[in-house]
């Protein structure tokens, strides 16, 4: 019998570790299976006392729809035990539930709560009911999240038969963190009312507490100030390059509506309201608030643009203090985001109330009047009870003493933070820009994100109050942030809420996707966890093929040059002969077909897997995938960020390429990209060279560059030389001469300039 004992206890241990039937994102602090189940049927009691009835009432309401039965709220005050129940108790207020209510709430667990931190709670499911105690309503609402997860599909689908037995189980669990959110970008492409909506039962659904809301940038303004019309009738509406209208607004009741259903779900709503820079929507709404006073459009390109709020002007000011008092009553949470970032200072050098300003505030330099403007906002806002949030640029003049900083390019902004007894909220480009593809951050590489940087002391990460994930929308209009959250948001939250150092993927990846087929039924769409396929070009014995890797494993490919609605399952490495396109789509083995294309322009040419030398090194943030990214046959699309594209900062770009023996060579081309808004510049011009022996170069070509250097926009630009077929040559080398740092009209002028390159391709004669 003791042995059977032991080897019962070991699979209770090994069931836990699991989570056993249940499959909870994110992983409760402690989860230990009981013997027994609870049996829900329609007679079961939904008890709460009286603090934390609203949360009782919104999983009451759930639960009737997952079950088609009826479902309602007992007083836990004057509640007796009569039947199976489900029993919220919250600890907040010092509210009591009835004598013989409390003998289903362990003291134990009541101690216990009161030394844990906001949002703790304990979840005991046993043959009789179900006892919910929570440190405090945030505690009281994960809780019903975690029984939420609890149920199966059915529920989702709103089909549950009942009676339904859930396995008894023991949860203890608290949030690691207490800054867990989702920044959302509704300015370059918006986001309507029950689409916000949607994303914020999302936010609930996996315990996260924050939605910043990104209303106002240069591409467009997006929240009603009634002392302003001009910024939503002007502002809020931008004219694309094919003339047609984007745009749209929130009006001040969608936002009162959005703010509380937000609070209900215990999600704090933060507005973001930039400042100085991305201000062009307000300023082609009223031109007083720029420097010069020139009438703008609204933009309809993304980047960074040289028009920003003035610094001189006191009317500027008077203006924003308005806009934020409008704000400060929409918006009822004691933060405010005021941006910061990317705001050049070209306009304010030349300003003549700029410079009065400085000299008058006696500040050194453009720096110290960002500060200048930062702290006076910083004032006002304190005067209505609101402390600012700024992206890590606001640290470079020194900042206000209780403002939190976001750090976003990289962790260094949340370190100095940090140092300098400032909360942080980590943003790193490198970890949470979910805008960025899978091939930069996929869902393992969120799910290794540590928020805390490991060169701080132990006080100095106590400054570290949580984490977001960003969805700019640059590049995803409302129809694709689903799948561009997906999966990868729920790795963040579990991250933020749970923060185990020894967090194994394989066993994280695995509970979430028993959480897909639940999404489809909720109305998600969602995407891959990773790349899908990894295209692997060869050219042996001369033949141009691509082998696709799926990923994970198990992944069903289709491919087709054409689309795929008549695809070809995948089998053994494509033949290719001409430049072409692959389209490839990947099917999961239960038959979940993904929405997306992966698409990759293959172009064979004479020197695909040769050798070549670099005469430059590359960005460690764009290799292109390797050394011979150059020469692999692969072409890039109009995404930088894509994995085609070698690139390198502040220099000129220089390839030789050893095609093995002397050949003729007809036409060499190469593609730059060009997108000045990034910094990205295509080469002042290209140089091709040729040789039979790498010492003697002959026919040496010059190709000046077509595009002039403020073309707006992003586009590939091609350099492509044609030469006669007396030409013959075992080496083949490419100088592109860079354009120099930014010109005196950019953005940024004088900072280093981008050279991106995705391929030389040589054609034999």
């Amino acid at each position: 019998m003791r042995i059977l004992l032991c080897i019962a206890a070991l699979l209770i241990i090994k069931l836990s570790s699991a989570q056993g039937p249940y499959h909870i994102v994110p992983q409760p602090v402690s989860l230990s299976l009981k013997a027994g189940t609870f049996e829900l049927t329609s007679e079961v009691e939904i008890v709460a006392v009286e603090d934390c009835r609203h949360e009782a009432r919104m999983f009451a309401e759930w639960l009737s729809e997952a079950t088609n039965s009826v479902f309602t709220v007992v007083p836990g005050e004057t509640w007796r035990y009569s039947k199976p129940f489900i029993f919220f108790n919250s600890q907040n207020k010092g509210d009591k539930a009835s004598p013989g209510s409390l003998d289903y709430v362990n003291p134990r667990y009541t101690k216990l709560l009161e030394s844990q931190p906001d949002g703790s709670y304990n979840l005991q499911i046993d043959a009789r009911g179900i006892t919910v105690t929570a440190a405090d309503n945030d505690g009281i609402f994960y809780a019903t999240q975690t029984l939420r997860q609890m149920f199966p599909l059915a529920a989702e689908k709103k089909q549950l038969r009942l009676p339904y037995q859930l396995v008894c189980v023991s949860i203890n669990d608290q949030p690691h963190f207490r800054h867990r959110g989702l920044l959302l970008d509704a300015c370059r492409h918006f986001m309507d009312v029950d689409y916000v909506k949607h994303i914020i039962d999302l936010l609930a659904l996996y315990k996260m507490n924050v939605l910043h809301w990104h209303l106002t940038e240069d591409q467009g303004w997006r929240i009603q100030i009634e002392k302003y019309p001009l910024l939503t009738e002007v502002g809020a509406w931008r004219t694309e390059a094919d003339g047609s209208k984007y745009g749209g607004f929130y009006t001040q009741d969608q936002i009162k509506e959005i703010v509380q259903y937000a609070a209900k779900r215990h999600i704090t709503v933060i507005p973001e309201i930039e400042l100085p820079g991305h201000s062009v929507a307000a300023i082609a709404s009223y031109p007083f608030l720029s420097c010069t006073g020139e009438k703008l459009e609204v933009e309809n390109e993304w980047g960074v643009f040289k028009d920003i709020y003035c610094a001189g002007n006191d009317s500027v000011f008077t203006f924003l203090e308005n806009v934020l008092s409008e704000v400060c009553a929409l918006f009822p949470g004691p933060y405010i985001h005021i941006g910061g970032d990317e705001a050049p200072k070209t306009r304010w050098e030349e300003c003549p109330k700029c410079q009065k300003r400085m000299a008058k505030e006696q500040l050194k330099n453009e720096a110290e009047l960002q500060t200048y403007f930062i702290e006076r906002i910083a004032a006002f806002l304190k005067t209505k009870n609101k402390t600012i949030i700024g992206w890590d640029e606001i640290l470079e003049g020194g900042i206000p003493a209780d403002a939190i900083i976001q750090s976003w390019r990289g962790e260094e902004g949340g370190i100095t933070a940090a140092k300098q007894k400032h909360d942080v909220v980590m943003s790193p480009t490198s970890h949470c820009y979910f805008d960025y593809g899978l091939s930069s951050i996929d869902v393992e590489k969120v799910y290794a994100f540590d928020p805390v940087p490991t060169v701080l002391s132990q006080d100095e990460r106590l400054y570290i109050r949580g984490a977001e994930c960003n969805m700019w929308t640059e590049h995803a209009p409302q129809s694709l942030v689903d799948e561009k959250l997906l999966p990868r948001m729920p790795a963040l939250a579990e991250v933020l809420w749970a923060y185990e150092k020894d967090r194994q993927y394989k066993e994280f990846i695995l509970r979430l996707r028993k959480h897909y087929d639940k999404w489809e039924a909720m109305g998600y769409h969602f995407g891959y966890e990773t790349v899908p396929v990894t295209f692997t070009p060869s050219a042996a014995s001369g033949k141009y093929e691509v082998g696709l890797s799926p990923a994970p494993s198990d992944l069903k490919l289709m491919w087709a040059t054409d689309s795929l609605s008549s695809g070809t399952p995948y089998q053994s490495p494509i033949r290719i002969d001409k430049p072409t396109t692959l389209y490839v789509r990947g099917t999961t083995p239960q038959g979940k077909k993904f929405p997306g294309f992966y698409v990759k322009k293959m172009h064979p040419h004479a020197a695909v897997a040769k050798k070549i030398h670099l005469g430059f090194l590359p960005s460690a943030y764009y290799t292109g995938g390797s050394d011979t990214a150059l020469i692999d046959g692969v072409l890039g699309p109009i995404n930088f960020r894509d994995r085609a594209w070698q690139a390198v900062s502040g220099s000129d770009m220089i390839a030789t390429i050893d095609l093995g023996k002397a050949q003729p060579v007809n036409k060499v081309t190469t593609h730059f990209y060009h997108y000045y808004n990034a910094w990205i510049h295509r080469p002042n011009r290209i140089e091709f060279a040729f040789s039979s022996d790498g010492v003697t170069w002959e026919n040496q070509s010059i190709i000046e560059a077509n595009v002039p250097l403020n073309t707006p926009g992003e586009h590939i630009v091609p350099f492509t030389i044609s030469l006669g077929k007396e030409t013959k040559a075992r080496y083949v080398r490419m100088t592109a001469i860079s354009s120099g740092p930014c010109p005196a009209w950019h953005p940024a002028p004088g900072e280093p300039s981008w050279l991106f390159c995705d391929e030389v391709i040589v054609e034999e004669g």
